[in-house]
């Protein structure tokens, strides 16, 4: 464990220093990132590989060499916008809060005090019978992880035949806290099974995809809003409308490289726990993680399935999109593998 803590120092110092050169032309750049369905996807992914090629650059004087084309890369890209249609998961002024987040003029994160959680609809062709709802929900504080692990997978599981949301809600620990971002997560689920019909799919095939940090986003959502737990019993003076009266928890779990951290904990006696499949690298840091997890899981009853992949690294879901090719042939499996895991889950809830 002192190890793991030793990383996310190291990983920490390193972000602090990008941040501090790159920070401003970053924000400048996420909401077209998590607005990506407004902006020509090529060149969207041109500047996410750039975003990501800073990102690794060890010193200020490198990424400041790298800022001008960035910048106008971006500007460029501001220029091409198209409307496409949010959907807004709360009503104005109406999002419960627990954290008090006022000021982000040191660009720690990547949205700004007023940012107001949404998704968009990516659906399959109105001729193609949908097998069920996946909600995407991107690792780390979003910005391009989006492109990558939202849109492009939304992309995958659209032809593969799911109805699929691209969720931006308030990021965990970036600033907000596991209650908020779940809370995002459940009512994002709520407007789906609301919409049940609309959607052609059934109120009880409806899946939670999180990568990483979204992967911890969707086991809040199953921490605090399975079972018979409502918003009000975690944020005080919650005034319930129409959507509350709608079940807010998934009914399966993708959790892609996003395991719970071994000192954390879970309190299973509220929570109603779906059926889960994770995928991750062997050489991922959250391996760890997954091996103390599994045998948590497995021990309440829950149906778990897990994949791992021999010489990868975290984050790589969807990374063809920035990379222009596939590094991992055998990781690119997880996706046809939890097409599976999902059939076979919802042929059950089928007869239901």
């Amino acid at each position: 464990m002192e190890d793991m803590r030793a990383l996310f120092e190291k990983m920490r110092a390193k972000m602090d220093m990008v941040r501090s050169v790159f920070g401003e032309e970053n924000l400048a750049a996420v909401p077209l990132f998590e607005e990506c369905l407004c902006y020509p996807v090529e060149q969207l992914a041109e500047l996410a590989k750039m975003a990501a090629e800073i990102e690794e650059l060890d010193s200020p004087e490198e990424i400041r060499e790298r800022l001008g084309g960035f910048r106008e890369l971006r500007i460029k890209i501001e220029g091409m916008r198209t409307d496409y249609p949010k959907i807004m998961l709360w009503p104005e002024n109406k999002i419960p809060a627990l954290t008090e987040y006022t000021d982000n003029t040191a660009f720690r994160y990547n949205h700004n005090p007023d940012f107001a959680p949404f998704m968009y609809e990516m659906l399959v062709p109105e001729d193609v019978t949908p097998k069920g709802a996946v909600i995407l929900c991107a690792g780390g504080d979003h910005g391009f992880t989006v492109l990558c692990e939202g849109y492009q997978v939304a992309v995958d599981f659209n032809r593969m035949g799911y109805q699929c949301f691209l969720l931006l809600n308030r990021t965990n620990m970036n600033p907000w806290s596991g209650s908020e971002a779940g809370a995002d997560a459940a009512r994002a689920i709520r407007i789906v099974r609301a919409n049940a019909g609309k959607y052609r799919v059934k109120e009880n095939q409806i899946a939670f995809a999180g990568f990483s940090n979204g992967g911890l986003t969707g086991e809040a959502c199953i921490q605090y809003y399975s079972g018979e737990q409502k918003m009000s019993d975690v944020f005080p003076g919650y005034e319930e409308d129409t959507l509350d009266t709608i079940s807010g928890a998934m009914d399966a779990f993708l959790c892609i490289y996003g395991p719970r951290m071994n000192q954390d904990t879970f309190d299973y006696d509220r929570a109603v726990y779906p059926p889960v499949f994770h995928a991750l690298g062997l050489e991922d840091f959250n391996i760890d993680n997954m091996n103390k997890l599994y045998t948590e899981l497995i021990s309440h009853g829950i149906t778990v399935e897990i994949h791992t992949f021999s010489g990868v690294p975290h984050g790589q879901a969807g990374r063809k999109l920035m990379d222009g090719c596939v590094k991992y042939p055998n990781f690119e499996t997880w996706e046809v593998l939890a097409d599976q895991f999902l059939t076979n889950i919802f042929m059950n809830r089928h007869s239901m």
